[in-house]
């Protein structure tokens, strides 16, 4: 199946589809001559302008009527800005089209999303930020080099969409990709969807003992400002930026009677009653907002709203505090609409004006800026009176470029952390638009904070989630390839986990009941890009499992915290770990390649000098299955072509049983090292020590070659 939606290999005859119509390649590169830039007065307008009637030809005079005929209006021709979307093969296609209507932004954008098996989930985004808009008297057609989430092996977009009528139905868009040598690459045929570029839901609950009714309306012609007098509401004031906001109807006031009078909230509070209150609230990447309206926060009445909702999925949650904002008069009423909007804006990702710098990437600051998401009181052209007096109640053309056009999880609620995104970003393994699979991953570690250097141990657990069961393969470690684990670091940067062999694997399947799991260990520290974890701060870890189907089954995500060394011990230690060979012993559990000599010579020192320190269990451990196993050498000379070394089975007892002692590992791999264990007791015929230490083994593990 192809992997990227813009590809010539999705290319056909039978997508290049206008209206219902046909629309061959020599059609679509036709357009490149006279309308992409090089404009034929006959046909075509400057860029953005609706052409005026063409000229009827000279012809001789008619005799006028001795009565008045009222004059004949040319046909109006509607604009075509808004929301398309199409479908090609296993992708679908959002499209964006931004060249007329109100403040057109001269942009072209889209969000993709592939089905694979029964799941559905977001691939990635692109913009077109200068393109050649076109306009003739048929059509509208903008083109331009687009910028892309993923790579794309046809990035020239083109988008098509025929002028009609203004009592004619919206006309179809095709959009069309080509590439930088002009091949034509995939074409979907978008019918029209909205005249907003996205939609939210928006859900705005109210605290009991708020004094007043929540906000409705202001009047801009209520008071002098910099623009024209509308009644608007906090729907409008969206709309107006094109963005759809959809009140739900799970509205409600939520009862705080019993906190006593003069209750204020905190930011924990805030949080947990998202969850609780929030009707459409989900730990998922979605286009849903809560908004509370209460009456005081434990800051004071200086706090009008904050975006609390900086944890885990962020930006889904946002409050305001009637304490500092609340009344009926004309300037209470404007700065209820102004904190309103200011709020949800964070939620959009939008940061302070004065603060764009702090946008991962970064942006200029705009003090100077007359958005919804200035301060009025810090605005540098004489503060309050100043702002309000010039301020048209909008967000400035920056922000509705985000708000319109950025890539997809830099936007939605749940997707990018606060500032990461803020201006452009990029996301792997986002969340599924819908699943079906039956089936759900989890993923955790025994422990979420790791010195530096310790091994991360990645635990994962298949389930199914319905009652009817779902049958599936039973390898979870990503040795085998069928699961793939992505790694963002404390920097940003985000790596897949890709291990040092890959394996080909059998069939392996079982039936998973509501009651059943698979479980499966695997160490993630070190594989084809070195360690992962290597530096102190936090991890974001995700998994996505590969069902039967095609499914992608993805997990939650996992923080993971790596801690800074505070004693000169632990920063030895960090320093035994962090080797290269220390790396490859730890994913190959040992090793007597004389290559890796070095790292069996560092465990060595860690059990010798920091024998009684947890890390040391990881030495125990990978020393001990080493010494349990034969192993067996392949020289390069004639003489011996294999060199055999028996088991130690005395070190590998004595290592073995320490680190079971200990108590350090995860559950999975605590169980690993007593089936080690067991096996070495078998084999110098203490069959009762084995017998006890295979009953103490509290987990099944599978996916590995050797379980039947």
């Amino acid at each position: 199946m192809s992997q990227d939606p813009t590809g010539v290999e999705n290319a056909g005859e039978e997508a290049l589809l206008e209206n219902s119509g046909q629309m061959s390649y020599e059609e679509i590169s036709g357009l490149t001559n006279g309308e992409l830039g090089l404009h034929e007065a006959h046909d075509t307008a400057p860029t953005g302008a609706v052409p005026e009637a063409p000229a009827i030809p000279h012809a001789p005079p008619i005799p006028l009527p001795k009565f008045p005929i009222p004059p004949i209006p040319l046909p109006i021709k509607k604009a075509v800005s808004g929301c398309y979307a199409g479908a090609l093969g296993a992708f679908q296609v959002e499209l964006r089209v931004d060249v007329d209507r109100s403040r057109p932004m001269k942009r072209v954008s889209g969000d993709f999303y592939q089905t694979i098996g029964k799941t559905t989930s977001y691939f990635g985004s692109f913009v077109v930020d200068s393109p050649v808009v076109t306009v003739s008297s048929s059509k509208v057609v903008v083109k331009g080099l687009g910028r892309f989430t993923f790579s794309a092996g046809a990035p020239v977009v083109q988008v098509t969409i025929a002028r009609v009528n203004i009592l004619q139905p919206q006309a179809a868009a095709t959009l069309q990709f080509f590439t930088i040598t002009n091949s034509p690459g995939a074409a979907y045929h978008c019918p029209f969807s909205s005249l907003h570029f996205r939609t939210v839901r928006i859900e705005t609950d109210s605290v009991s003992d708020l004094v007043g009714s929540p906000f409705a309306s202001y009047n801009t012609g209520s008071l002098p400002s910099g623009g024209g007098a509308r009644n608007m509401s906090v729907v409008s004031s969206f709309g107006e930026a094109g963005i759809g906001m959809v009140p739900t109807a799970g509205n409600n006031v939520i009862d705080i009677s019993g906190a006593g009078p003069g209750a204020t909230w905190s930011n924990a509070e805030l949080h947990a009653s998202m969850q609780t209150h929030f009707t459409l609230w989900s730990d998922v990447q979605q286009w849903c907002v809560w908004q509370l309206a209460a009456q005081k926060h434990d800051y004071g009445d200086g706090l009008y709203g904050i975006m609390f909702d900086q944890q885990g999925r962020q930006r889904q949650g946002c409050a305001v505090f009637h304490k500092g904002i609340g009344g009926a008069t004309a300037e209470q009423l404007r700065l209820q609409l102004y904190t309103y909007v200011h709020e949800l804006g964070h939620c959009f990702n939008l940061l302070h004006s004065w603060q764009k710098s702090l946008a991962s990437p970064p942006k200029p600051d705009r003090p100077d800026s007359l958005s919804w998401m200035n301060y009025p009181w810090n605005y540098p052209k004489g503060g309050p009176a100043g702002f309000w007096s010039s301020f048209d109640f909008r967000f400035d053309d920056e922000e509705l470029i985000h708000l319109r056009h950025g890539f997809r999880n830099d936007v939605i609620m749940g997707g990018n952390n606060f500032i990461v995104g803020s201006s452009l970003g990029r996301e792997v393994l986002a969340d599924p638009i819908s699943d079906e699979s039956g089936l759900a991953l989890g993923i955790s570690t025994h422990q979420r904070s790791f010195a530096l250097g310790e091994p991360v141990v990645l635990e994962l657990q298949l389930k199914a989630t319905t009652t009817r069961g779902r049958r599936a393969h039973t390898w979870l470690h990503p040795d085998f390839g069928m699961v793939r684990i992505v790694i963002s670091k404390p920097s940003g940067q985000v790596l897949a986990y890709e291990p040092i062999i890959d394996h080909l694997v059998g069939e392996k399947q079982t039936m998973l009941g509501v009651d059943d799991e698979v479980r499966d260990s695997a160490y993630i520290g070190y594989g084809k890009g070195g360690f992962y974890f290597d530096q102190p701060g936090q991890y974001r870890v995700r998994a996505a499992y590969a069902a039967l189907d095609g499914s992608q089954v993805l997990s939650d995500i996992l923080t993971i915290r790596v801690r800074y060394p505070v004693t000169k011990d632990e920063d030895t230690l960090a320093e035994l770990f962090l080797g290269e060979d220390q790396g490859v012993l730890l994913y190959l559990q040992g090793s007597d390649n004389t290559s890796l000599r070095s790292g069996n010579d560092a465990f060595d020192e860690v059990i010798d000098r920091f024998g009684a320190h947890p890390m040391a269990t990881y030495a125990r451990m990978v020393k001990g299955i080493n010494a349990g196993r034969v192993f067996k050498t392949v020289n390069a000379g004639q003489g011996r072509p294999v060199t055999v070394r028996p088991a130690n089975t005395e070190e590998s007892i004595a290592l073995l049983s320490s680190a079971t002692a200990a108590h350090v590992l995860d559950p999975v791999s605590q169980d690993e090292v007593r089936y080690s264990l067991s096996c070495v007791q078998k084999e110098i015929g203490d069959d009762r020590g084995a017998q006890d230490t295979l009953s103490q083994i509290t987990t099944r593990v599978f996916g590995r070659p050797e379980d039947e």
